[in-house]
């Protein structure tokens, strides 16, 4: 019987994997197909990733280096407000190669992670879970102690086992333009209902544009047209995803748990979840002991311990995309400028640097 069984290998299921199997428990990890593919999240992420990947990795993974965004109220021609640091804010980077690279780290640290494996059922009992896959050589049951349910918004584990659902799903859609471009802004439109659309350079790898709406939205790719048409970009690819917001109340069952997406561990306004996923996967590696299910209390106060407020702020964050345009441009032209705060954590707004930079205006 193996200690954890982990359904999904995307960051937070790698992640978690690694530092299970580094604690010397038994793991076992499924990726319904080739890890990494198909492509349904950006690459736009914190410096803060270099934390979590081996050494070496930025190296490979590098695109670009962002120092600031330019926010618009309008199309790509309308008055840009912006926001910078005198250091690098954020890097691009090769989504689909950080995924591969992590589930790497996750075989070296000794878990057992197999690709084109779909897990088709789930079910806790009352000393184990039984895990049933669907693999290259038919259907198969794997028993463990527990079950981690690291498998995206419509998290299988999550619904064969009756853990409640994330607050909200937007619709995500990504594009690709080849040309190179190594611009170290990104641009951001407050022009979605709900939510906003971007233009992210990616030096040599071209640009990447997308947006996201409620998933229930029928324009969403019209909306996406526009945008990259307003650019005159070429796109020559394109994908899309679900991305979920608000974590549910409870994300913890009798012998399973639920990490990264499926948790809904995102930053509600952006949607990002690379960053918070990973950290709750290293809560729940240190917090979840395979043999004693009354620690998946543990990693529940942990990880909201640690993410609830920025959760939080983020939600008052991107309430202010819905606001009326004149509040919206009155708030634009009082922050502009040089910036103190951290992409992924909103509770910086209120930090000394960022006082620090308003008051140096």
């Amino acid at each position: 019987m193996h200690d954890f069984v982990v359904v999904g290998a995307g960051p937070a299921g790698s992640r978690f994997a690694r530092r299970a199997a580094a604690a010397g428990h038994d793991v076992i990890a499924f990726e319904q197909g080739t890890v990494g593919e198909p492509l349904a999240c950006s690459g736009h992420v914190s410096t803060d990733i270099w934390h979590f990947t081996p050494d070496g990795a930025r190296d490979d993974l590098l695109q670009n280096e962002v120092y600031g965004a330019r926010f618009h109220l309008g199309g790509a021609d309308s008055r840009a407000y912006e926001f910078y640091k005198d250091e690098v804010v954020s890097n691009v980077i090769d989504r689909v190669g950080l995924d591969r690279t992590l589930a790497d780290a996750a075989r070296e640290a000794g878990a057992d992670l197999r690709e084109g494996h779909t897990v088709v059922g789930v079910a806790e009992h009352r000393d184990h879970v039984s895990v049933e896959v669907r693999g290259p050589d038919g259907v198969e049951t794997h028993r463990g102690k527990m079950v981690a349910g690291c498998d995206g918004p419509r998290s299988r584990v999550r619904r064969e086992l009756g853990l409640p659902d994330p607050d909200e799903l937007l619709h995500g859609v990504l594009g690709f333009d080849e040309a190179a471009d190594h611009q170290d802004f990104v641009d951001v439109h407050l022009t979605v209902p709900g939510f906003f659309a971007w233009r992210i350079p990616r030096g040599e790898a071209g640009v990447e544009y997308g947006l996201g709406m409620a998933a229930d939205s029928e324009d969403v790719r019209a909306r996406f047209d526009d945008l990259v048409a307003d650019y005159g970009a070429d796109v020559s690819r394109r994908c899309s995803g679900l991305i979920p917001i608000g974590p549910p109340k409870r994300v913890t069952g009798r012998r399973s748990f639920l990490v990264g997406d499926a948790a809904a561990q995102t930053k509600p306004f952006t949607g990002g979840g690379i960053r918070y996923g990973m950290t709750a996967a290293d809560h729940a590696a240190r917090e979840i002991d395979p043999d004693d299910p009354g620690t998946l209390g543990d990693y529940e106060r942990a990880w909201r311990g640690d993410l609830r407020t920025d959760i939080r702020l983020g939600a008052l964050v991107r309430a202010g995309y819905s606001l009326p345009r004149p509040l919206q441009r009155a708030g634009m032209a009082a922050f502009e400028g040089e910036i103190g705060v951290h992409m992924d954590r909103p509770t910086t707004l209120f930090s000394r640097d960022q006082l620090r930079a308003m008051l140096s205006r």
